[in-house]
């Protein structure tokens, strides 16, 4: 048994659809409503007095309060229907609520919804490529009554719903059952009209209403939880990257230009997207855009659709705009079709004391948020410098990645080069860190001396001093300090304490920048290294090619730190184990490794190197002492001759063994570094035989017949 059908007014939408944000617009200015119903989860009705402080894209960011990292985001759009029913209501005085179901119920259930996109299925079965396009030449154009449309809408829709209710998951129905009930309650308490905005696909189950009674036990067990929120902003790009609820917008800019022109939409387009290919130098006459339109607007007379769709438009540009070049259409992609707009949220809006002490220091450093990627130089000695520097390092150690540090472009020791992109995802993990602190400097500091307590490894005691000098906290530097000298007492591992002494080497050597004492840091090093060093052959022995591969990486490392920051006494110590790890018996990738860089120093002779060469019958040998040597092969004459001898060497049986080695030593390099030797060993090669030289024909048939054999 159900109840009779009284409910309120029912404006069926597609999320983030312009066509489904003007029959709403059009409908509240109508119907004049008592209360809008929106689909969204009502712990954010406290936000909505905020609306007026907005600009689109926003999301409402939902946590919970004792997992901040428990979190879900309700994006909108200009072009959004739910933001259009925002809009009227803060504009017009009208009351407004969410009716889905609560977050503290929805937030971490990843099961699937069952939903299809129903106004997807009625375009496609129309013979359209873009929902937006049919629904505004099939189905806007063909009625003027915004609530003729709607009743249509909900006609197709209850056509749609019972061919695929099979689709219809637990989830869906409860969310319906529980917007059912705060229709019931809403009708009571409210006298006039009643609008509801929501999903076409939920019409259905709105205008055939079970039982109370059907709908509470559908409701019974839902979980509690207490609900924090706030509005932050949002993008373009992340509408496209299916974040968020409703999300997954294929082409936000298109919907944006479709909502904010109605005539003229696709010579609008072309000019834009001219204007985008301009500015990076490419040509885009006025000419070639009117072509362009001509051509998508045949395309669409072609294929019997009233207007230019986005494929049309498309097509249309790579014709004529790209000249069928694929790189510039992209660029209109990412700058057009997607859109690179982000929305901004104002200063009233509730937010954590950590979101806020970010944003005052965004605003004082002049580090605008923004999603467009971008490079920033930074020279320590100034102090707005350093003060970014340090807020990106904070950043980062509170899992907060705004700026990535990009060490190919060093510049020396007071300067940086930073990577920056701002991702509104963010949000959610500044949302986290504000557990941690209620600014950006006492959360980043409590993470790094927690971090600090919590090393129980040279390594992570070693990673933790060198972010607390980077972020500048006196008190973090201690704690990591003090923990470093305890997990060094501990470890027994040379491997472990050589691995560390990269990350002490640069802290060692940019530590004056950050106003640290660098030989306080410097006497860390160098017991580490002392230590290290005498344990490294040993290290090095009866392991498998996993624990050589980690060796012969931490004796790059440590090789690299030795030369960055040790002194004469400790650059000698490690000398030392270099050599007394090329006279163990250890395993070929680090000897060869050692055996290379002793050779590069002039610790070892040519003659030293080339009986290695010559004694060793191990690949793994030859592939430390080659690897990541192509550049240095080609240009160095000395190392190329070394090898070339010692291969040119080699006789029968030998020569046979070696080729494999050797293959193998050099599957690392790239294509473009093969083939920079492959002209060095043409270059190298001698010219034909001089006037009264002969070739020996016995030699070259031999050679011949062995090349033939190994190639069978």
């Amino acid at each position: 048994m159900t109840e009779p059908d009284r409910g309120p007014v029912l404006l069926g939408i597609r999320h983030h659809g312009p066509g489904s944000a003007r029959m709403v617009k059009r409908a509240l200015e109508k119907t004049r409503p008592a209360l809008i119903l929106i689909e969204g989860p009502p712990e954010a009705d406290a936000l909505l007095d905020h609306v007026h402080a907005l600009t689109p894209p926003v999301a409402i960011l939902l946590h919970d309060e004792a997992e901040p990292e428990n979190a879900a985001f309700w994006p909108f759009a200009e072009f959004s229907p739910e933001w259009q029913a925002l809009r009227y209501a803060d504009e017009n005085g009208t009351a407004v609520r969410f009716f889905d179901l609560p977050a503290a119920a929805s937030i971490g259930d990843d099961g699937p919804s069952g939903n299809v996109d129903p106004i997807g299925l009625l375009a496609e079965a129309a013979g359209f490529d873009d929902p937006e396009r049919w629904w505004e030449d099939v189905v806007e154009h063909s009625a003027s009554d915004p609530l003729e449309l709607a009743d249509a809408i909900a006609e197709a829709m209850v056509a749609v719903r019972e061919e695929f209710e099979d689709e219809v998951g637990e989830r869906t129905l409860r969310r319906e059952a529980f917007m059912r009930q705060t229709i019931r309650k809403a009708r009571k308490e409210t006298d006039g009209t009643i609008v509801v905005v929501c999903g076409a696909w939920h019409v259905p189950a709105l205008l055939s209403k079970p039982t109370v009674a059907a709908d509470t036990a559908l409701l019974k067990g839902l979980r509690r939880r207490k609900i924090s929120g706030t509005w932050v902003p949002w993008s373009h790009g992340q509408l496209a990257a299916e974040s968020g609820y409703g999300a997954g917008v294929d082409s936000p800019g298109w919907y944006a230009h479709l909502w904010q022109h109605r005539d003229d939409v696709v010579p609008r387009w072309f000019a834009k997207a001219a204007a985008v290919l301009r500015e990076e130098d490419l040509p885009a006459s006025t000419a070639s855009a009117v072509e362009a339109v001509r051509l998508a607007e045949t395309l669409a007379a072609l294929r019997e659709r009233p207007s230019a769709g986005l494929n049309e438009v498309n097509e249309a540009a790579l014709a004529v705009l790209c000249g069928g070049d694929e790189v510039p259409l992209r660029l209109v992609h990412r700058k057009l079709v997607v859109g690179e707009r982000l929305g901004e949220v104002g200063e009233a809006v509730p937010r954590s004391p950590l979101a806020a002490d970010l944003q005052r220091l965004q605003r004082r450093l002049r580090l605008p948020a923004d999603v467009t990627p971008k490079q920033l130089k930074l020279d320590l000695r100034k102090d707005t410098d350093r003060e970014r520097s340090k807020l990106l390092q904070r950043l980062a150690v509170l899992g907060v990645p705004w700026g990535k540090p990009d060490r190919s472009n060093s510049l020396g020791t007071f300067a940086e080069v930073w990577q920056l992109r701002w991702d509104p995802v963010f949000a959610v993990s500044v949302a986290v860190a504000a557990r941690h602190g209620t600014t950006v400097h006492t959360a980043a500091e409590n993470v790094l001396v927690q971090a600090a307590g919590d090393a129980t490894r040279v390594a992570d005691a070693a990673a933790a001093l060198t972010k607390s000098v980077g972020c500048e906290l006196p008190k973090a530097v201690a704690e990591a300090r003090n923990a470093l000298d305890r997990c060094a007492a501990l470890a027994t591992d040379a491997l472990e304490l050589l691995a560390a002494l990269p990350d002490l080497a640069r802290t060692v050597r940019y530590g004056s920048v950050r106003g640290t004492d660098p030989e306080l840091l410097r006497v860390a090093l160098h017991g580490l290294l002392t230590r290290g060093a005498v344990g490294l052959p040993l290290a090095c022995r009866n392991v498998d090619d996993e624990t050589a591969e980690n060796a012969l990486a931490t004796v790059d490392g440590a090789h690299e730190a030795t030369r960055l920051a040790a002194d004469e006494e400790h650059q000698q110590t490690w000398w030392r184990a270099l050599h007394a790890l090329v006279k163990a018996e250890a395993h070929g990738l680090p000897t060869g490794r050692a055996t290379r860089l002793l050779w590069e120093a002039g610790e070892l002779t040519s003659d030293d190197v080339a009986a290695r060469l010559h004694r060793s019958v191990a690949t793994a040998f030859v592939a430390g002492f080659l690897r990541g040597s192509a550049t240095l092969l080609a240009a160095d004459p000395r190392l190329f001759g070394l090898i070339d001898e010692w291969l040119t060497g080699l006789r029968g049986e030998a020569f046979d063994d070696a080729l494999p080695l050797l293959r193998r030593a050099v599957t690392d390099f790239t294509p473009a570094e093969r083939r920079l030797l492959g002209e060095r060993v043409v270059a190298g090669q001698t010219a034909a035989p001089a006037a009264g030289d002969e070739w020996d024909i016995e030699i070259a048939e031999r050679l011949a017949a062995h090349v033939r054999s190994l190639l069978a």
